[in-house]
């Protein structure tokens, strides 16, 4: 008997990500989605005029789900689940991406401290006719920040590379007054929604 094909592609470059799916012990190999192109980045990320949060991830979680299946294709690899997914932040209906520097990221650490926003992350799964997509949405509340404790933290690298400015799994969990929603999906992958997909997929989980 052929044994099962446990394994998937993950387009994504995200770290957290590979961690999160070690943790639920499922596989992977990467599908790099590249930025610098001469027609520009694979997948774009920018915001189009008007759209929603909850519209923005999902689309763009999508889009890159739907690249990473043509690369699998193209390439003649070995034909498996391709798993996408993307956070974005939002706060008075304004989507807050990553800071391009100190400036910016100080900015929307100001913003969120002692408020409530939102994170959203939306997953994507492709694979031969099956194309599925899920959002979760969590709410997470600061505490009233300082502008020292702001500071010292947009001195080190950890605001740079996260939507908002800030990651839970870092020294902003001691910003985090209260948390209603997916601890991994705030960190960048909604575990027991990304296990429903990859099951739909084919792939065994407990």
């Amino acid at each position: 008997m052929k044994p099962i094909d446990r394994k998937i592609y993950l387009a994504s470059k995200s770290p957290r990500r590979r961690e999160l799916l070690r943790q639920i012990g499922v596989e992977f190999e990467l599908l790099t989605l590249r930025n610098d192109t001469p027609r520009g980045p694979d997948v774009t990320e920018l915001v189009n005029p008007g759209e929603a949060a909850i519209d923005y991830v999902a689309r763009v979680a999508n889009e890159k789900a739907a690249f990473g299946w043509k690369m699998v294709q193209h390439r003649r690899l070995t034909l498996r689940p391709v798993l996408a997914a993307d956070t974005t932040v939002t706060i008075d209906g304004q989507i807050l991406g990553k800071p391009g520097s100190p400036i910016e990221a100080k900015e929307m650490l100001e913003r969120l401290s002692g408020r409530t926003h939102q994170v959203l992350t939306a997953i994507a799964v492709h694979h031969t006719d099956m194309q599925r997509q899920v959002t979760q949405v969590s709410q997470v509340r600061f505490a009233k920040l300082s502008p020292a404790s702001i500071k010292a933290y947009c001195s080190t690298p950890e605001p740079y590379d996260k939507a908002g400015g800030y990651g839970l799994q870092g020294l902003a969990a001691l910003f985090v007054e209260h948390i209603e929603g997916s601890h991994s999906g705030i960190v960048g992958l909604p575990l027991f929604e990304t296990a429903q997909l990859l099951r739909e997929a084919g792939i065994p989980l407990a």
